[in-house]
């Protein structure tokens, strides 16, 4: 059958499918009844499934209801295809003349997708009209009311500056540049103490051109796409290793990156509007704007579109966090970075991944487990600062288990762009070969330096660390006193939670006459390679160097998930490993806790109270354990390295 024939045949046989599928019914009438008092207002959306309009009209609403339960109920009226939904819309032209041409006449001629309306408000109309409406001002109360009810004060009036003649001769009481996790967490923290608080986020596009929204790092191109796509591998490796030993007879499995793509960043824009929401519902000015310093409290406000103007504060927290390490090669702008891999649409094909760090190898793998070629080059050790006991454990299971290429001891001697579109890249082994390879994408993750450099930091008189140009802080403050720096551009952990933390300690210092101060030790965190890993505390390494080796002890022990017991297809015994590394001239303090193996976060997590509270061995082995858990294998664990049995585990 030819190409043509075939294509319209099988278009015949979609529009005899929509013709045979029940139209859906809509009682209008029904559907505009007012709430009843305390009764959330229901917001109606209909549209065609294939519509990105509908789809992005559903997704907003549905955030509207995630965030304002007790206000926002959303009801979808999902059609198959654009012909159905005009077919809808005009067997219904005579019920939405009556329902809502008195109110407004837009209703009667509106004929895109979606269409919209809410019983506490009638219509609303498409997508622009909604998201205007939900833009307009937004507060619990507004989005119940009806069309009619005052309108809500719009995000321009914040709160007042406080009643200090030092705050009174300023815009803002405090600005915020920066609204990534750290940022936005400090200045939602401020605005609950009466301040007036201004958000600045731009963000500039990444060499290869790639820009998101509002939420920083963490949400657009760190932890949450990068979990996602983790997930997205370990359901390829359940699939493929695990599910015919438990019974499960599956056909061909085959991924598709571009499902995956649009469901990972439809996730993230929806968490982008929720943090717009939450400014604005916390009266937090937020302003897609470039901040500049010309002195300790004056900033120079600047976008490529909207030009340049002038803003002053009694206080400012510098929240910008780092980006990308540019790859120092021939042809190096060639590469991307984790700033574009979790928004490119095209598919990775085989790819180069060069560094060491953890967002190298936790790239590596999930590409690894999607079912890409996936090469990893390093220039020396793997995951420098983490314990290197762990770190070596990760490679050889990357290598050994998930077979992902290794070439050490190298870093790029050029990248080129070839006529295929395939990149040539070259470098020399360690043995001095000359060497080279193609590949469809390079992954630059070499390390990531604080976004600095155009904040005019001289001009307000801070200073940089000069061996790592961050920030030099001491308990968040500046060399400038009323400048603040929380996050990734300072010298502390890299890490979300972190910068939450010690943005919401900041601010009530500031604001609310606290004294706590951030701890930046015995900080839990988590490495999301092919076998996850987490710790807390100190590397084996940094114990022995700070305590003597003669008085620290190391408990582990090699164990198998039970989870992992039934397929062939699954590594030995000796492939998960934990250790808690003591200090014997404190009653085996325990200062370090390591763990590899799966779910390592859940695992490691409740591990950080316990060593803020200072637990010791006897205290971790008398728990009762739940059985039968990995976790549990912390309250059996016998064997000591310094002993030099074996750390296989035997027995259930």
């Amino acid at each position: 059958m030819a190409d043509s024939d075939q294509s319209t045949t099988t278009e015949k046989k979609k529009r005899e499918a929509a013709e045979r599928a029940p139209m859906p019914h809509v009682d209008f009438a029904a559907t505009l009844e007012r709430p009843a008092d305390g009764d959330p207002a229901t917001y109606h959306v209909a549209g065609w499934r294939g519509c990105p309009f509908f789809q992005k009209t559903a997704d907003v609403v549905g955030a509207m209801s995630a965030l304002y339960p007790e206000s926002v109920t959303r009801e979808l009226h999902e059609f198959p295809d654009r012909d159905a939904f005009r077919a809808w819309l005009a067997a219904s032209a005579d019920a939405i003349a009556a329902h809502f041409g008195g109110a407004d006449a837009r209703a009667a001629t509106h004929t895109s997708s979606p269409f919209v309306w809410a019983n506490s408000r009638g219509f609303i109309g498409g997508c622009d009209d909604t998201l205007a409406l939900f833009r307009s001002g937004i507060s619990a109360q507004s989005l119940a009311a009806p069309i009619a009810a005052p309108a809500v004060a719009s995000a321009e009036a914040v709160a007042p500056a406080a009643a200090d003649d030092d705050a009174a001769t300023y815009d803002f009481d405090l600005i915020v540049i920066g609204g990534g996790s750290g940022g936005l967490a400090c200045s939602k923290e401020a605005a609950k103490f009466g301040k007036k608080v201004c958000v600045l986020d731009y963000v500039k596009p990444s060499p290869a051109g790639t820009a998101w929204g509002l939420g920083g790092t963490c949400v657009n191109v760190g932890c949450i796409p990068k979990k996602l796509m983790h997930q997205s591998a370990l359901i390829g490796e359940t699939l493929h290793k695990d599910s015919a030993a438990f019974g499960w007879r599956v056909g061909a499995q085959t991924f598709d990156w571009a499902t995956l793509l649009l469901s990972v960043n439809k996730y993230i824009k929806s968490i982008n509007f929720q943090y717009k929401v939450e400014l604005r519902t916390k009266k937090v000015k937020y302003e897609n704007l470039l901040g500049s310093f010309e002195d300790a409290h004056t900033l120079t406000l600047w976008h490529p579109k909207k030009g340049t103007k002038t803003v002053t504060a009694r206080d400012v927290v510098i929240a910008v966090g780092g980006r990308p390490r540019p790859l120092a090669c021939a042809g190096g702008e060639l590469a991307i970075s984790s700033d574009d891999i979790f928004w490119r649409k095209q598919e990775p094909g085989k790819t180069l991944v060069v560094g060491a760090s953890y967002v190298a190898l936790e790239c590596a793998g999930f590409l690894k487990g999607m079912g890409y070629d996936v090469t990893v080059m390093v220039r020396s050790i793997l995951l420098r600062g983490f314990d290197q006991d762990m770190a070596a454990k990760i490679g050889e299971y990357m290598e050994t288990e998930s077979q992902i290429a290794f070439i050490r001891g190298v870093v790029p001697q050029s990248i080129a762009k070839l006529e295929s579109g395939q990149l040539l890249v070259k470098w020399v082994s360690a043995d001095g070969d000359a060497c080279e390879d193609t590949f469809d994408t390079v992954l630059n993750a070499t390390g990531r330096d604080p976004d600095v450099a155009a904040l005019g930091l001289d001009k307000a008189g801070v200073q940089l660390n000069p061996e790592t140009g961050r920030v030099w802080v001491t308990n968040e403050q500046t060399s400038t006193p009323n400048i603040y720096a929380i996050g990734d551009v300072i010298d502390a952990p890299e890490l979300t939670p972190v910068a939450i933390q010690a943005g919401r300690l900041l601010a009530r210092r500031l604001y609310d006459n606290a004294t706590e101060l951030m701890d930046y030790d015995k900080v839990c965190t988590a490495v999301f390679t092919p076998i996850e890993y987490g710790c807390c505390g100190l590397s084996e390494e940094a114990s022995i160097e700070r305590l003597g080796e003669a008085n620290v002890e190391v408990f582990h022990q090699n164990f198998t998930p039970l989870e992992w017991s039934l397929s062939d297809a699954r590594p030995g015994a000796s492939t998960c490993y934990v250790k808690v590394i003591c200090d014997t001239s404190r009653d085996k303090l325990v200062v370090g806790f390591h763990y590899l193996g799966p779910n390592a976060g859940e695992v490691t997590q409740a591990i950080g109270l316990a060593m803020k509270l200072g637990f010791t061995y006897s205290q971790m082995v008398d728990v009762v354990g739940i059985h039968p858990t990995t976790a549990e294998i912390f309250t059996t664990l016998e064997v000591t390295k310094s002993s030099g049995e074996s750390a296989d585990a035997g027995g259930c």
